[in-house]
């Protein structure tokens, strides 16, 4: 089987387990994004795919072939790190080749490897200009044409774009999903970054404590989160959780909580009334609220608005719903006034309903 497949691994230090039992298969020519918090042990798994870190057990498989035990520089992968780690001494091209000199590769192919990857990167004006008289985004740049040098099976990259400004991480998003459609190669990527793994994945490995919580396209994992942890880490601004009972009043499936009333779409009758005995924890996201109604699905919340914060066409509300904080993503264009306390309406068309006491969705589409 080509592409990457781990099987059952776990890791411990000591006593200490971080990575229980973790099975996952990443296709050949897939980019795949490891995304969590800090500590959910998506780094360690990938340093485990590169033979950096030993599994205590498992199985890691790539392009079909055995490599649990191979040391890295047998297992045809190339590593980007968070650090750039160029040689100060050296200019572009020589740490762009230093791997490929070190194996003894002709002179010939180093330099066209070299001149392929940099026109690749818009580098070829630089490979003369040492590591200190770059950008940060150059910098990087050139740490990622040292692992494309390598035309490796596998490019694994550990939070590659931390150290870089908000906007130069915009633009090297861009750069690294063009980077993927032109090598055509399996992309394992590790990032805290939400909006990182929302924007370049194919698919989204969402892990929290040492497990996997939901694998699935961006597009899935936003629209039918399996549990309240992968509901409020995916998307921006958060999710907000509310705690709701359920009633059935005139006809309709009612959810209340302090401050709030919200009738439940009929997609939602069957789930609500299988948790009508038991609490549950209603799913708000923010920019389902609207200043003015949208249609006959939009309920009528009141808002008292703390802090307006604008953003051009959208203003975000630092809230409260009754006494639940809440945050609002409110289009209003961008000449509107900042908004101020009244009554807002929610779409309930786009409500999210989870098990109070488990956090799992009640409501997933499969």
């Amino acid at each position: 089987m080509s592409g990457v497949q781990l099987a059952h691994i776990r890791k411990s230090y000591g006593s200490v387990e971080v990575i229980p039992d973790l099975s996952l298969d990443i296709a050949e020519g897939e980019f795949v994004v490891l995304v969590g918090p800090s500590g959910c042990g998506k780094s360690t798994t990938l340093r485990m795919i590169a033979g950096l870190e030993k599994v205590s057990s498992g199985q890691i498989a790539i392009a079909g072939r055995d490599v649990t035990w191979t040391r890295p520089k047998e297992r045809d992968i190339a590593m980007v790190f968070q650090s750039y780690a160029l040689y100060p001494h050296m200019n572009v091209a020589e740490n762009m080749s230093f791997a490929l000199r070190l194996a003894g590769t002709p002179k010939a192919e180093v330099q066209d490897r070299v001149h392929r990857a940099a026109d690749m990167l818009e580098l070829t004006p630089y490979l003369d200009r040492k590591p200190k008289d770059l950008s940060g985004g150059q910098r990087q740049r050139v740490a990622m044409g040292r692992s494309i040098v390598r035309d490796a099976y596998v490019f694994l990259f550990d939070e590659p774009l931390s150290n870089l400004d908000a906007k130069l991480r915009a633009s090297m998003r861009t750069e690294l999903a063009l980077l993927h459609q032109r090598l055509d190669r399996t992309m394992i990527y590790v990032t805290h970054d939400q909006i990182e793994a929302m924007t370049m994945a194919d698919r989204i490995v969402i892990m929290d404590g040492g497990r996997i919580q939901q694998v699935g396209t961006p597009k899935a994992v936003y629209n039918d989160p399996v549990n309240t942890f992968v509901a409020t880490f995916i998307g921006s601004p958060a999710m907000t959780l509310v705690p709701a009972d359920l009633s059935e009043e005139g006809g309709r499936v009612v959810a209340r909580g302090d401050g709030f009333a919200l009738p439940l779409p009929d997609r939602l009758k069957a789930a609500a009334r299988r948790a009508a005995s038991r609490g549950v924890t209603l799913g708000l996201r923010p920019e389902h609220f609207a200043a003015t109604p949208r249609g006959q699905d939009d309920a009528p919340v009141h808002l008292d608005v703390k802090v307006a914060e604008y953003i051009g066409s959208s203003q975000y509300l630092a809230a409260r719903m009754g006494s639940h904080d809440i945050t609002a993503a409110v289009e209003v264009g961008p000449e509107a006034d900042r908004l101020t306390a009244g009554t807002y309406h929610f779409d309930t068309q786009r409500l999210y309903l989870f098990d109070r006491r488990t956090g799992d969705s009640l409501t997933r589409a499969g």
